[in-house]
């Protein structure tokens, strides 16, 4: 499915949308840019990526939504794990030879999901046998034709540039919970502040009411480390 005229993601359906458990996520194109950085130090081969902190405070607004975050690559590589760490997702497949349905699967089997009730995120052709049987295939903007093809969404930001962030807010408004799991977001790193106080500048800007300026469509980032995701 292609995005609508105007460079806007189709609409989800919201049965559909509530009906997602799982989402899984493929990391190179898709978390990331594609762009890898390969070294060595005293003789041990690194490598490294460059991951979107919105991506990563998306992921964890749909854990509080109570859907199961996975990542499932075709490569192995110790920033992967890092990153899974710090976004506290525990369902990790690293797979060198990018066997990436057999791995999903034994994902899904584990938590008693059905396919129907997964949603995955792909670019490129290893991703193809995991698109083919979820119930939401969905494609960043920088997949390969074929990969946008069979999607049911194609979305408008690329891979490592927020992608994965707005998908995560196309699910979560579906689901009617994108404005909850904000505001709980914003609640929770404001100790000892009103939750009017925090609520009420949106409600300004909704009624139009002086000093009140529109709603945006995302939430805000923390600083650094964990917390800003």
């Amino acid at each position: 499915m292609t995005p609508l005229p105007g460079g806007s993601p189709p609409a989800l359906d919201a049965a559909r949308a509530r009906a997602i458990r799982l989402v899984g996520i493929d990391v190179d194109g898709v978390l990331t840019d594609g762009g890898i950085y390969l070294g060595a130090v005293d003789g041990k081969p690194l490598e490294f990526k460059r991951y979107d902190i919105q991506d990563g405070l998306g992921i964890h607004f749909m854990r509080k939504a109570g859907i199961r975050v996975a990542i499932v690559t075709g490569r192995v590589s110790e920033s992967v794990r890092l990153r899974a760490a710090e976004l506290e997702i525990e369902d990790v497949a690293q797979d060198a030879q990018a066997r990436k349905l057999p791995a999903f699967r034994r994902i899904l089997e584990r938590h008693g999901i059905e396919p129907a009730h997964a949603a995955f995120l792909g670019d490129d052709f290893p991703d193809l046998p995991v698109l083919r049987v979820v119930g939401l295939p969905v494609a960043v903007g920088n997949a390969v034709p074929e990969i946008a093809e069979i999607c049911r969404i194609t979305l408008t930001r690329t891979g490592g540039r927020g992608a994965v962030r707005e998908f995560a807010e196309l699910l979560l408004r579906a689901r009617g919970e994108w404005d909850k799991v904000c505001e709980q977001y914003v609640s929770e790193r404001s100790p000892g502040l009103d939750r009017r106080d925090i609520t009420a500048p949106r409600r300004r800007a909704e009624t139009g009411g002086k000093g009140g300026r529109k709603a945006g469509g995302g939430a805000g980032e923390g600083g650094g480390g964990g917390h800003g995701r």
